[in-house]
C-alpha cells in the first residue's frame, strides 16, 4: 500500500477516535472509557507521522524524538498522579498553556521554511499569536488559581490598554503576512506583543470567572492547533485543532449562560473583583443574624428526612472530603432516604469541576443532578446539606437587582424545608459578595472544616 494512502488511513482513524472520544466525554459514565479512545487515536497519529514517510531521516532525529515523548510522557504521568482535586484547575491551565506554547514554537520554526507563500505566513500568524495569548493567558490563569498572583488586581483603563496592544499586536501580525517581511526579527516582536497581551487579557479577570477563562483559553489552543493544521495540510492536526476549539466555544457559552453574563462582560467586566457590598460576618444588611447547629442535631435531621440533597463546592474539594461525603450518602439510604447531589455549572473553580470530584469518590452518575433538573425538587426536599458552595445558592441573584450576581441562574435551595450549610467561617465566596441564604430561618449554619464535619456525621448516624 500506498505509504501516503496509509498515513491518510491512520490519520482517519485518529480522526473518528477524537470524533467518538469527545462525544462520549459528554456522559460521566463514558467519559474516562472517550478519553483512552481520544489518547489511542493520537497514539496512532504521531506514530505513523514518525514513521510513514518517504524522507531519509538520521537515526539521532528518532532518539531526539522519542527521548522527549518518553520525558514529556514521565512527567506528565507523575504531575497528574500526583495532583490534588483542589489543584486540578491549575494542572488544567498549565497543560492548556503548553498546548499554546507548542503552536506558537511551530509558527516561530516554520516562519523561514514559508517565507514568501503568504497564506502559509498566515497561518503562521494565526497560531504564533493565537498560541502565545493562551500561553501566557493560561500561566497568569494558573497562578492566579494556585495562590501565586494577586486574583483580583485593580488596573486602571486596563480595557484601553488592552485594546491598543490587542490592535498593535495584529497590525504586526498584518504587517508581516501582507508587507513580505522576511526579517526573522519581526516574528519575534509578534510573539513577545501576543504574550504581553495574552498576560493583560487574563490579568484584571476577577477569581469568579476562572471557570469561563480557562475555557476560553482551551478553545484558542485549539484554533492554534488547527492553524498548524492548515499549515501542513495534516489533517488529523486540524480535526484535533478544530474539536478543541469548538468545544472550548460551546462550553465558555454554556459557562456564561450559567452565570447569566455575555463573554463580552466577562472579558471585558472584569467580574469577580469584590464588592463593597459584602455586609460583615454574622449580620446581613437587613439586620438578619445567623444561628448555628450542632453535628448531633444535623444527623437527627437527616436521619428522619425523606429525601436530601447534597451540594458540593469548592469548599468540599479544599478538604478533600468527597470520598467520606459518599460515604455519608451511602449511609442516609441505608435507612432509606433518598439522597442526589446538585451540580451547579460553574461551582468550583473550572468546568465541570464538582463532577470530576465526586466522581472520583464513585458515586453514582445518576445521582449528579444539573441545576435545571434539581430546582423543581427542591420544594420537596426535607434537607439541603451545602458543603462550600457560597456564590451559586445565593439567594440575591433572584431578589437583589444591586447585586453583582443578579440574574445569574443558581441553585435555588431556599425552597427547601431545612438549610445547613457547612463552612469554615463567614468569608464571602469568589464573587466578593454577602450570601442572603445565611440568614434565612430555615437556615443552620454548620461551622468547620468540611471532611471533619462530614466524618462526625457519619460517626453520630451510626449510633442511631
Amino acid at each position: 500500500m500506498n505509504q501516503s494512502i496509509l498515513l491518510e488511513i491512520i490519520y482517519l482513524i485518529g480522526s473518528v477516535t477524537f470524533i467518538l472520544g469527545l462525544k462520549m466525554m459528554g456522559k460521566p459514565d463514558t467519559a474516562r472509557r472517550g478519553n483512552t479512545y481520544a489518547a489511542v487515536g493520537m497514539t496512532f497519529a504521531i506514530l505513523g507521522t514518525i514513521f510513514i514517510h518517504d524522507k531519509e531521516v538520521k537515526p539521532i532525529v528518532y532518539i531526539l524524538l522519542f527521548g522527549a515523548i518518553a520525558i514529556g510522557g514521565i512527567i506528565g504521568w507523575m504531575v497528574a498522579k500526583k495532583v490534588k482535586m483542589t489543584a486540578m484547575p491549575q494542572l488544567v491551565s498549565l497543560f492548556n498553556g503548553m498546548g499554546g506554547a507548542c503552536a506558537a514554537l511551530i509558527s516561530i520554526m516554520e516562519f523561514s521554511v514559508h517565507t514568501g507563500d503568504m497564506k502559509s505566513i498566515m497561518m503562521v500568524m494565526a497560531g504564533l499569536i493565537i498560541g502565545s495569548i493562551s500561553f501566557s493567558g493560561s500561566m497568569v490563569a494558573f497562578m492566579k488559581l494556585n495562590g501565586n498572583l494577586n486574583s483580583n488586581p485593580r488596573i486602571p483603563f486596563y480595557n484601553v490598554i488592552n485594546a491598543i496592544i490587542l490592535l498593535i499586536t495584529l497590525s504586526t501580525g498584518a504587517y508581516v503576512v501582507f508587507g513580505s517581511v522576511t526579517d526573522f526579527m519581526w516574528p519575534c516582536i509578534v510573539l513577545a506583543l501576543a504574550l504581553f497581551y495574552g498576560i493583560m487579557f487574563v490579568l484584571p479577570i476577577g477569581g469568579a470567572d476562572m471557570p469561563v477563562v480557562i475555557s476560553l483559553l482551551n478553545s484558542f489552543t485549539g484554533l492554534a492547533a488547527a492553524s498548524g493544521g492548515f499549515l501542513y495540510h495534516n489533517k488529523v492536526m486540524l480535526t484535533g485543532g478544530i474539536l478543541v476549539g469548538s468545544a472550548g466555544t460551546i462550553l465558555t457559552i454554556a459557562m456564561c449562560k450559567g452565570m447569566n453574563r455575555t463573554l463580552f462582560s466577562v472579558v471585558f467586566g472584569a467580574f469577580g473583583q469584590g464588592s463593597a457590598a459584602a455586609a460583615g460576618a454574622g449580620t446581613s444588611a437587613t439586620g438578619g443574624s445567623i444561628k448555628d447547629i450542632s453535628v448531633a442535631d444535623a444527623a437527627v435531621l437527616m436521619n428522619y428526612s425523606k429525601k436530601v440533597v447534597i451540594v458540593p463546592g469548592y469548599g468540599l474539594a479544599v478538604a478533600q472530603a468527597q470520598h467520606v461525603m459518599h460515604e455519608l450518602e451511602a449511609l442516609l439510604e441505608e435507612r432509606g432516604v433518598e439522597v442526589k447531589y446538585a451540580i451547579h455549572p460553574v461551582a468550583g473553580r473550572m468546568p465541570g469541576h464538582m463532577n470530576v470530584l465526586m466522581a472520583e469518590s464513585n458515586v453514582d452518575y445518576s445521582k449528579l443532578c444539573e441545576m435545571e433538573d434539581i430546582n423543581p425538587e427542591f420544594e420537596t426536599t426535607d434537607v439541603v446539606f451545602i458543603v462550600g458552595a457560597n456564590d451559586v445558592v445565593n439567594p440575591a441573584a433572584k431578589n437583589n437587582p444591586a447585586s453583582p450576581i443578579y440574574g445569574m441562574p443558581i441553585l435555588e435551595v431556599d425552597r427547601a424545608k431545612s438549610i445547613i450549610v457547612n463552612k469554615r467561617s463567614m468569608a464571602a465566596g469568589y464573587a466578593g459578595i454577602d450570601n442572603e441564604l445565611f440568614y434565612n430561618p430555615k437556615t443552620s449554619m454548620l461551622f468547620g472544616d468540611a471532611k471533619k464535619v462530614v466524618t462526625d456525621l457519619v460517626a453520630e448516624l451510626k449510633t442511631m
